[in-house]
Parts: structure tokens; C-alpha cells; sequence
């Protein structure tokens, strides 16, 4: 169970908003190794389907995904997205 509902309560990221991020565009993803001491992380940068800018923080277990921590974008990650929304553009 582990995270389960942790998003919910300290960011209100429901588990089906981390799962729209992954069908919308854009959507960026990085490595994230600072934090892969134990399993491979990854973070992803993207909006839900009501244009909520989230980062998703994640690990892949087989052909499941693990969502680590949900939340709204910082400052600094939506300056990131936007300017890499543009490039892509």
C-alpha cells in the first residue's frame, strides 16, 4: 500500500490525476538520480486533463509504474516546462 492516498492528503494529487499526466502532452520526463540510491527514479513533468502542472516522481516495477510523490510544479520545473514545451512546439 505504501503511498497510497500520501499524495491525496499532503499535495491533493488524486492517483488518477498522476495517471492523466502520462496520456497528455507534453510531457517531459529526467532521469532522477540524486534520488535513485535504492530503484530507479524518474521524474515527469506534465498536465492533468484540467491543465494542473504537476511533477510526478516515479519508479517502474515490472510493467507498473510506482508514483513516489505527486504535486504541483515549482517555479523553477514550470520554467522548465514551458521553455521545453516551446522547443518542441
Amino acid at each position: 500500500m505504501g503511498n497510497i492516498g500520501k499524495n491525496l492528503r499532503s499535495h491533493n494529487v488524486s492517483e488518477g490525476a498522476c495517471e492523466e499526466l502520462f496520456f497528455n502532452s507534453p510531457l517531459f520526463m529526467t532521469d532522477d538520480p540524486k534520488h535513485s540510491t535504492v530503484e530507479k527514479r524518474v521524474a515527469a513533468f506534465g498536465v492533468t486533463n484540467l491543465q494542473r502542472r504537476l511533477t510526478v516522481v516515479f519508479t517502474k516495477r515490472g510493467k507498473l509504474i510506482r508514483v513516489i510523490s505527486a504535486r504541483d510544479m515549482n517555479k523553477r520545473e514550470r520554467e522548465f516546462y514551458e521553455k521545453a514545451a516551446e522547443i518542441q512546439e
